[in-house]
Protein backbone atom coordinates (compact mmCIF):
# COMPACT_ATOMS: atom_id res chain seq x y z
CA UNK A 1 0.00 0.00 0.00
CA UNK A 2 2.73 2.47 0.89
CA UNK A 3 4.93 1.54 -2.08
CA UNK A 4 2.86 0.59 -5.12
CA UNK A 5 -0.17 2.58 -3.91
CA UNK A 6 1.27 6.07 -4.50
CA UNK A 7 2.47 5.04 -7.96
CA UNK A 8 -0.98 3.80 -8.98
CA UNK A 9 -2.65 6.82 -7.37
CA UNK A 10 -0.43 9.18 -9.36
CA UNK A 11 -1.95 7.88 -12.61
CA UNK A 12 -4.99 10.10 -12.12
CA UNK A 13 -4.24 12.59 -9.37
CA UNK A 14 -2.67 15.13 -11.73
CA UNK A 15 -6.05 15.68 -13.36
CA UNK A 16 -7.88 15.73 -10.02
CA UNK A 17 -5.87 17.48 -7.32
CA UNK A 18 -2.81 19.41 -6.24
CA UNK A 19 -0.77 18.56 -3.15
CA UNK A 20 -0.12 21.44 -0.77
CA UNK A 21 1.84 19.68 1.97
CA UNK A 22 5.20 17.99 1.26
CA UNK A 23 4.56 17.59 -2.49
CA UNK A 24 6.62 15.28 -4.69
CA UNK A 25 6.98 15.96 -8.40
CA UNK A 26 9.19 13.97 -10.76
CA UNK A 27 9.72 14.91 -14.39
CA UNK A 28 12.20 14.34 -17.21
CA UNK A 29 14.17 17.51 -17.89
CA UNK A 30 13.79 19.01 -21.35
CA UNK A 31 16.69 20.22 -23.45
CA UNK A 32 14.67 23.29 -24.36
CA UNK A 33 14.41 25.52 -21.32
CA UNK A 34 11.21 27.10 -22.65
CA UNK A 35 9.33 23.79 -22.85
CA UNK A 36 6.59 23.18 -20.32
CA UNK A 37 7.48 19.87 -18.70
CA UNK A 38 4.60 17.73 -17.42
CA UNK A 39 5.62 15.61 -14.40
CA UNK A 40 5.23 11.87 -14.85
CA UNK A 41 4.74 11.38 -11.10
CA UNK A 42 3.03 13.65 -8.59
CA UNK A 43 2.33 12.77 -4.99
CA UNK A 44 3.10 13.85 -1.44
CA UNK A 45 5.25 12.44 1.36
CA UNK A 46 2.00 12.18 3.34
CA UNK A 47 0.54 9.64 0.89
CA UNK A 48 2.70 6.51 1.54
CA UNK A 49 1.89 6.26 5.29
CA UNK A 50 -1.77 7.08 4.65
CA UNK A 51 -2.09 4.37 2.01
CA UNK A 52 -0.13 1.93 4.17
CA UNK A 53 -2.68 2.32 6.96
CA UNK A 54 -5.57 2.26 4.47
CA UNK A 55 -4.45 -1.07 2.98
CA UNK A 56 -4.16 -2.64 6.44
CA UNK A 57 -7.68 -1.49 7.29
CA UNK A 58 -9.26 -2.35 3.93
CA UNK A 59 -7.41 -5.59 3.33
CA UNK A 60 -7.21 -7.00 6.85
CA UNK A 61 -9.40 -5.39 9.50
CA UNK A 62 -12.68 -4.59 7.71
CA UNK A 63 -13.02 -7.95 5.89
CA UNK A 64 -12.64 -9.77 9.21
CA UNK A 65 -15.23 -7.54 10.89
CA UNK A 66 -17.76 -8.01 8.10
CA UNK A 67 -17.08 -11.74 7.93
CA UNK A 68 -17.78 -12.02 11.66
CA UNK A 69 -20.98 -9.97 11.36
CA UNK A 70 -22.24 -12.06 8.45
CA UNK A 71 -21.51 -15.28 10.30
CA UNK A 72 -23.41 -14.07 13.36
CA UNK A 73 -26.38 -12.87 11.32
CA UNK A 74 -26.88 -16.08 9.37
CA UNK A 75 -27.96 -18.37 12.19
CA UNK A 76 -24.41 -19.72 12.58
CA UNK A 77 -24.28 -20.68 8.90
CA UNK A 78 -20.64 -20.20 8.04
CA UNK A 79 -20.60 -17.91 5.01
CA UNK A 80 -16.86 -18.28 5.07
CA UNK A 81 -17.41 -21.26 2.78
CA UNK A 82 -17.76 -18.72 -0.02
CA UNK A 83 -14.52 -17.05 1.04
CA UNK A 84 -12.75 -20.41 1.07
CA UNK A 85 -13.57 -20.85 -2.61
CA UNK A 86 -11.16 -17.97 -3.18
CA UNK A 87 -8.52 -19.34 -0.80
CA UNK A 88 -8.54 -22.96 -1.98
CA UNK A 89 -6.58 -23.89 -5.07
CA UNK A 90 -8.09 -26.16 -7.71
CA UNK A 91 -5.88 -29.13 -6.93
CA UNK A 92 -6.26 -32.68 -5.66
CA UNK A 93 -2.88 -32.67 -3.91
CA UNK A 94 -2.67 -32.73 -0.15
CA UNK A 95 -0.47 -31.25 2.54
CA UNK A 96 2.11 -28.57 1.95
CA UNK A 97 1.95 -28.87 -1.85
CA UNK A 98 -1.72 -27.95 -1.73
CA UNK A 99 -0.95 -24.99 0.52
CA UNK A 100 1.76 -23.84 -1.86
CA UNK A 101 -0.61 -24.12 -4.80
CA UNK A 102 -3.22 -22.10 -2.92
CA UNK A 103 -0.66 -19.41 -2.08
CA UNK A 104 0.39 -19.23 -5.72
CA UNK A 105 -3.20 -18.82 -6.85
CA UNK A 106 -3.82 -16.08 -4.31
CA UNK A 107 -0.62 -14.33 -5.38
CA UNK A 108 -1.80 -14.43 -8.99
CA UNK A 109 -5.18 -13.02 -7.97
CA UNK A 110 -3.47 -10.26 -5.99
CA UNK A 111 -1.28 -9.30 -8.95
CA UNK A 112 -4.29 -9.32 -11.26
CA UNK A 113 -6.22 -7.19 -8.76
CA UNK A 114 -3.42 -4.61 -8.67
CA UNK A 115 -3.19 -4.63 -12.47
CA UNK A 116 -6.93 -4.19 -12.98
CA UNK A 117 -7.08 -1.47 -10.33
CA UNK A 118 -4.30 0.32 -12.20
CA UNK A 119 -6.37 0.11 -15.39
CA UNK A 120 -9.46 1.48 -13.62
CA UNK A 121 -7.46 4.36 -12.15
CA UNK A 122 -6.08 5.13 -15.61
CA UNK A 123 -9.59 4.92 -17.05
CA UNK A 124 -10.71 7.59 -14.58
CA UNK A 125 -7.87 9.79 -15.83
CA UNK A 126 -8.91 9.26 -19.46
CA UNK A 127 -12.55 10.03 -18.68
CA UNK A 128 -11.59 13.17 -16.77
CA UNK A 129 -9.27 14.51 -19.47
CA UNK A 130 -11.29 13.33 -22.48
CA UNK A 131 -12.06 15.86 -25.20
CA UNK A 132 -15.61 14.51 -25.26
CA UNK A 133 -18.18 16.11 -23.00
CA UNK A 134 -19.02 13.43 -20.44
CA UNK A 135 -21.11 14.31 -17.40
CA UNK A 136 -20.13 13.16 -13.91
CA UNK A 137 -22.96 10.62 -13.66
CA UNK A 138 -21.85 8.87 -16.85
CA UNK A 139 -18.23 8.80 -15.67
CA UNK A 140 -19.24 7.23 -12.35
CA UNK A 141 -21.45 4.68 -14.15
CA UNK A 142 -18.64 3.61 -16.50
CA UNK A 143 -16.15 3.29 -13.65
CA UNK A 144 -18.57 1.37 -11.43
CA UNK A 145 -19.24 -1.11 -14.23
CA UNK A 146 -15.49 -1.62 -14.52
CA UNK A 147 -15.05 -1.96 -10.74
CA UNK A 148 -17.95 -4.40 -10.37
CA UNK A 149 -16.57 -6.46 -13.26
CA UNK A 150 -13.26 -6.61 -11.40
CA UNK A 151 -15.06 -7.85 -8.27
CA UNK A 152 -17.08 -10.46 -10.19
CA UNK A 153 -14.01 -11.78 -12.03
CA UNK A 154 -11.45 -11.89 -9.23
CA UNK A 155 -13.51 -12.25 -6.07
CA UNK A 156 -17.29 -12.56 -6.14
CA UNK A 157 -17.72 -12.73 -2.35
CA UNK A 158 -20.33 -10.84 -0.36
CA UNK A 159 -17.77 -9.64 2.16
CA UNK A 160 -15.59 -8.01 -0.47
CA UNK A 161 -18.62 -6.40 -2.14
CA UNK A 162 -19.84 -4.92 1.15
CA UNK A 163 -16.42 -3.60 2.19
CA UNK A 164 -15.72 -2.11 -1.25
CA UNK A 165 -19.19 -0.55 -1.54
CA UNK A 166 -18.96 1.12 1.85
CA UNK A 167 -15.42 2.30 1.09
CA UNK A 168 -16.57 3.82 -2.21
CA UNK A 169 -18.78 6.13 -0.12
CA UNK A 170 -16.70 6.53 3.02
CA UNK A 171 -13.34 6.80 1.24
CA UNK A 172 -13.99 10.19 -0.36
CA UNK A 173 -15.53 11.47 2.88
CA UNK A 174 -12.39 10.47 4.78
CA UNK A 175 -10.50 13.03 2.71
CA UNK A 176 -12.47 15.94 4.15
CA UNK A 177 -10.07 16.63 7.07
CA UNK A 178 -7.08 16.53 4.73
CA UNK A 179 -8.63 18.95 2.25
CA UNK A 180 -9.82 21.20 5.09
CA UNK A 181 -6.31 21.28 6.57
CA UNK A 182 -4.64 22.00 3.22
CA UNK A 183 -2.84 18.71 2.75
CA UNK A 184 -4.26 18.64 -0.78
CA UNK A 185 -7.10 20.24 -2.70
CA UNK A 186 -9.12 19.27 -5.76
CA UNK A 187 -8.72 21.44 -8.84
CA UNK A 188 -11.84 23.35 -10.01
CA UNK A 189 -12.44 21.15 -13.06
CA UNK A 190 -12.66 18.02 -10.88
CA UNK A 191 -14.21 19.44 -7.68
CA UNK A 192 -17.84 18.57 -8.38
CA UNK A 193 -18.91 17.00 -5.07
CA UNK A 194 -19.75 19.03 -1.97
CA UNK A 195 -20.85 16.34 0.54
CA UNK A 196 -21.44 18.78 3.40
CA UNK A 197 -23.20 21.50 1.41
CA UNK A 198 -26.53 21.09 3.19
CA UNK A 199 -25.17 19.69 6.46
CA UNK A 200 -25.13 21.72 9.65
CA UNK A 201 -23.77 19.89 12.66
CA UNK A 202 -22.34 21.24 15.87
CA UNK A 203 -18.59 20.77 16.05
CA UNK A 204 -17.92 20.35 12.32
CA UNK A 205 -16.63 23.90 12.07
CA UNK A 206 -14.04 23.12 14.76
CA UNK A 207 -12.89 20.01 12.90
CA UNK A 208 -13.08 21.24 9.32
CA UNK A 209 -13.16 25.03 9.61
CA UNK A 210 -15.92 27.58 9.26
CA UNK A 211 -16.23 26.98 5.50
CA UNK A 212 -16.70 23.22 5.81
CA UNK A 213 -19.86 23.30 3.70
CA UNK A 214 -17.80 24.49 0.74
CA UNK A 215 -15.18 21.73 0.88
CA UNK A 216 -15.16 20.16 -2.58
CA UNK A 217 -14.18 16.63 -3.52
CA UNK A 218 -14.35 14.72 -6.79
CA UNK A 219 -17.22 12.29 -7.36
CA UNK A 220 -15.11 10.21 -9.71
CA UNK A 221 -13.01 8.93 -6.81
CA UNK A 222 -15.80 6.72 -5.40
CA UNK A 223 -15.42 3.85 -7.92
CA UNK A 224 -11.64 4.19 -7.64
CA UNK A 225 -11.89 3.55 -3.91
CA UNK A 226 -13.98 0.47 -4.71
CA UNK A 227 -11.22 -0.88 -6.97
CA UNK A 228 -8.45 -0.08 -4.49
CA UNK A 229 -10.36 -2.00 -1.82
CA UNK A 230 -10.51 -5.04 -4.07
CA UNK A 231 -6.76 -5.23 -4.50
CA UNK A 232 -6.21 -4.53 -0.78
CA UNK A 233 -8.41 -7.53 0.05
CA UNK A 234 -6.67 -9.71 -2.56
CA UNK A 235 -3.24 -8.79 -1.16
CA UNK A 236 -4.50 -9.42 2.38
CA UNK A 237 -5.68 -12.94 1.48
CA UNK A 238 -2.37 -13.75 -0.17
CA UNK A 239 -0.33 -12.58 2.82
CA UNK A 240 -2.62 -14.42 5.25
CA UNK A 241 -2.14 -17.65 3.31
CA UNK A 242 1.63 -17.15 3.23
CA UNK A 243 1.67 -16.60 6.99
CA UNK A 244 -0.39 -19.74 7.59
CA UNK A 245 1.97 -21.75 5.39
CA UNK A 246 5.02 -20.45 7.26
CA UNK A 247 3.43 -21.32 10.60
CA UNK A 248 2.60 -24.85 9.41
CA UNK A 249 6.12 -25.32 8.06
CA UNK A 250 7.59 -24.12 11.37
CA UNK A 251 5.33 -26.45 13.35
CA UNK A 252 6.28 -29.44 11.24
Amino acid sequence: GSTVGPIVDSLHNQCLLDYDLLPISLSIPSENIDDVVTPFFCSSWTVPPLLGVAYMVLGGILPRIFQSLLNNNNNNVDVRQQEQQISTAATTEKGSSKKSSSANELRSRALLAVATTTLIIKLSDLLQTSDFSIDSTTKIFILMIAALSQWAWLDGTIVALLVASITSIGGPLSELPFVANHVWHYIPSAADYLPLKDVSLLGLNQLLGDNYQQIALSSITGPCYFAVTMDAIAIGRWLDCDNEKEEEDAAS
